[in-house]
């Protein structure tokens, strides 16, 4: 067994009784990040890789990520859902370069090696050699078998239309990875209706992507930095609210009932709050209450490490992080809707898609403070950050003036970056 990895005797996240720090360098350390990547993306966690409404038909494919790793989502000829790595059996080369499309088979440009939606290893140019003036010359010895140079088949598991895959075939179930109440959530979104893609954001955003999670499980900030959620009651401190886990700690949902708009209250005594801002086009807050909702306007669920999973009021969306650096992530939001939504709420949703996003009128901000912050960290690497909003505990609350889920996430990540090898 390996020793304990060199950084942690720093006291990396509780420096002492009551106290709760996370250490900068677990935003710069290249060599944690490299720990991360095995533990969190490549060992023991279903990693989201897409919905099964971007591969509708038989070949339809979609490259995505876990971790670093390039991998494909694919339909088989028989409809099975296949996901396998991007990476040639032969000499390595990541060959698929196209986001979708659509193939009978797949083939490396490099020496044309060819394979089956399923990954399976069903051609090799020259196999056999050359013939010329009599003899046959080259091609692979007598015991070379297709069938031992497949490419990488992950294990597959989808739920309500949702597609996960691991690297780790001993991964425990879905239903089990998620727990029982964080699955809950999920089935609230993910509730057997038909999904409808209706379009993609992509950013990279210059900051670690542990901080991504840590933002989707902030409940402190919304109201403070957000002007459109705290001047338009979307999003507010005292909004009626639940902040739930799981056991483990490591998923969280955040769960909030909209307030009244330009309502003045003690929440409301903040520079964000604006309360002669005006709408150029009030549809931005046509919000029309949807019988799944069942009360909550608003749940963020994170499901570690990957995904969020959004319900903004009549918004809909999967945000899939995607690391690549320790200083560095891809941030893919798919936005949906549901094969029996009317034209109007179709358009309702692409309408308030507008508040997320790159651009978007609220998560424009989430992008630039990760940034900043990740500049921070890097100015001074020895220093540590605070999450003591709400004590020192990690619990479920009924009010989002907490920093509970991130002490929670950092409990979770720190048993699983310090158990041995």
């Amino acid at each position: 067994m390996s020793a304990p990895h060199p950084i942690f005797p720093l006291r990396p996240v509780w420096e002492g009784p009551g106290t709760h720090r996370v250490p900068f360098a677990a935003y710069t350390n290249e060599e944690l990040y490299r720990r991360e990547l095995e533990r969190f993306f490549y060992r023991s966690h279903w990693c989201y890789v897409g919905l099964e409404a971007e591969v509708p038909n038989p070949g339809d494919f979609k490259r995505t990520a876990i971790g670093e790793r390039s991998v494909i989502l694919v339909r088989g000829e028989d409809m099975q859902l296949h996901v396998v790595e991007n990476v040639c059996a032969h000499r390595g080369m990541r060959f698929c370069r196209e986001r979708h499309g659509n193939r009978k088979e797949f083939v490396c440009p490099y020496h044309q090696w060819n394979y089956r939606l399923d990954g399976a290893l069903q051609g090799v140019p020259f196999r056999r050699g050359v013939k010329q003036d009599g003899k046959v010359h080259g091609g692979m010895p007598a015991d070379f078998q297709l069938e031992e140079h497949s490419l990488t088949r992950l294990k597959v598991v989808t739920r309500g239309g949702v597609v996960f895959a691991s690297f780790d075939h001993d991964v425990e179930s879905l239903e089990d990875f998620m727990g029982p109440v964080i699955l809950g959530y999920f089935d609230r979104m993910f509730n057997g209706r038909q999904l409808k893609i209706l379009g993609y954001n992509r950013q990279r955003i210059p900051g670690n992507w542990k901080l991504m999670q840590e933002n989707i499980k902030d409940p402190y900030h919304p109201g403070l930095l957000h002007t459109w959620f705290v001047t338009f009651g979307l999003w507010r401190a005292d909004n009626k609210s639940e902040l739930k886990m799981d056991a483990r700690h490591r998923h969280a949902a955040m769960v909030s009932t909209r307030g009244e708009a330009k309502k003045q209250s003690d929440v409301s005594n903040v520079s964000s709050f604006k309360a002669g801002m005006q709408l150029e086009d009030p549809r931005f807050l046509d919000i029309v209450p949807e019988p799944w909702w069942g009360g909550p306007t608003a749940v963020m669920t994170t499901l570690f490490p990957s995904v969020i999973l959004q319900q903004q009021v009549n918004s809909v969306s999967t945000r899939h992080i995607q690391p690549v650096g320790h200083d560095a992530f891809d941030f893919v939001w798919t936005h949906f809707g549901y094969e029996d939504d009317t034209d109007e709420m179709t358009e309702r949703r692409l309408r308030q898609a507008n508040l997320f996003g790159p651009a978007g009128f609220v998560s424009a901000d989430d992008g630039e403070v990760i940034e900043f912050s990740q500049q921070g960290f890097e100015q001074k690497p020895f220093h540590r950050a605070l999450v003591e909003l709400g004590g020192h505990g990690v619990g479920d609350t009924d009010h989002m003036v907490t920093e509970t889920l991130i002490r929670g996430m950092y409990e979770y990540w720190r048993g699983v970056m310090e158990k041995e090898d």
